[in-house]
């Protein structure tokens, strides 16, 4: 019959840190209309057009502006997205994904 004492140190063991969140952003450049920018924002990270703006406007006046933040296979597949999006549109728009 397992003790206290195998009990707590069996729950020590087991103890798992939960898996590390990534944020998903756009980066600037002088190419990619900003209209174009919210339309990605608001279909694959599901912002209202008021919070599109935002983002864009970070994107446009900071470098980067941050769309969410996301497991590590969901941020893959939205960067991907986004990139295929923008490539398809004939737009350089660059989208990374960054640990936090």
């Amino acid at each position: 019959m397992a003790t206290k004492h195998d009990t707590e140190t069996l729950l020590e063991r087991q103890t798992l840190k939960p898996p590390p969140l990534y944020q998903v952003a756009l980066l600037n450049d002088d190419y990619t209309p900003m209209e174009f920018v919210v339309a990605i924002i608001q279909e694959y990270f599901n912002k209202d057009r008021e919070t599109a703006t935002q983002i864009m406007l970070s994107v446009h006046q900071h470098g980067k502006g941050v769309c969410g933040v996301f497991s590590k296979d969901i941020a893959c597949t939205k960067v991907e997205f986004v990139l295929t999006h923008a490539r398809k549109a004939g737009h350089p728009l660059q989208c990374v994904m960054e640990e936090v």
